[in-house]
């Protein structure tokens, strides 16, 4: 890992995080920072790659579990569900990584470019070594936040040789497929933004794979290979974790949530997040905040 890069995140997340995430001036970086290990966490992650620093930390996606720690990083490349929990953190060492938000376009473009080269989709979620040439950029886009008159002009810069690197490194085929015009990665891409806006409603089938450009078998075929699930497993996931963040974050009640998220009926609302969670929900929100009041 490039020298001094754990020090200046470190020193930044130190000044600006709030519950673990301190957000940068320059668009697409954060900064994560915990103090201790963590409860489960779960998301649909967009494309992304995150460079661990400091800690450890583990990721499961279906039935493929990540666990990984300082000197690697994790590569998402396309909208999955994920379950997270930092592992290894404490007041002395936090976990700390640098997460990336992956530019479709940018990687459009260097991928033009860079001229043909092979890519592959391969498993959507992933975890290496970091590469020193990753590392090295990361450090360079790093040290501007302590030079904001510089950070406008050399950021963007930065942020395209970074994701030259991530191209050119061991996994830049999955990245690639990422900015191939009309390819599979991409058309899914626009069914899942459809799904991801439109979440608490009913979808078809049909509209979405009219909106990637396939026929309704070979969307399905394809969105399954792509993420995981189907797309209505997909939808669910989406309509579950955000009822999970109403009722944590704004102290929604489980019919409220339920309903606000496109459900019919509360007790079919009870099973599926149970499945999905491994506890119905009220029993889900009194460990957590349970948690919570022990952490804090």
């Amino acid at each position: 890992m490039a020298d001094g890069l754990t020090d200046i995140a470190l020193r930044f997340a130190n000044a600006h995080c709030q519950d673990g995430v301190a957000p940068t001036p320059v668009p697409g970086l954060t900064i994560l920072r915990e103090t201790a290990p963590t409860a489960l966490a779960y998301a649909i992650s967009k494309p992304l790659v995150a460079l661990v620093l400091q800690g450890g930390k583990r990721v499961t996606m279906g039935r493929s579990t990540f666990d990984f720690g300082a000197g690697e990083s994790l590569l998402i490349t396309t909208d999955v569900p994920t379950v997270s929990q930092i592992t290894r953190a404490s007041p002395a060492t936090p976990y700390l990584s640098l997460v990336i938000d992956l530019d479709l376009a940018l990687i459009e473009a260097l991928a033009t470019e860079m001229g043909a080269s092979p890519y592959a989709m391969g498993a959507p979620v992933r975890v290496d070594a970091t590469e020193v040439e990753v590392a090295d950029a990361a450090l360079r886009l790093l040290r501007l936040l302590d030079r904001p008159a510089a950070l406008p002009v050399l950021q963007g810069q930065l942020m395209r040789e970074l994701h030259f690197w991530l191209l050119s490194g061991r996994h830049g085929g999955a990245i690639r497929s990422l900015g191939i015009a009309d390819s599979h990665a991409q058309r899914i891409s626009r069914a899942v933004s459809v799904i991801r806006s439109d979440f608490a409603k009913a979808i078809r089938v049909e509209r979405l794979a009219e909106v990637a450009g396939m026929s309704p078998s070979s969307f399905h075929e394809h969105f399954r290979a792509i993420t995981s699930l189907t797309p209505l497993q997909f939808q669910k996931q989406l309509r579950l974790i955000e009822t999970r963040r109403m009722m944590l974050a704004e102290g929604a009640r489980i019919s409220d949530a339920a309903y606000a998220v496109g459900y019919e009926s509360v007790p079919q609302f009870t099973r599926d997040y149970a499945r999905l969670f491994g506890q119905p929900p009220a029993r889900d929100m009194k460990a957590a905040k349970a948690s919570l009041q022990m952490a804090a």
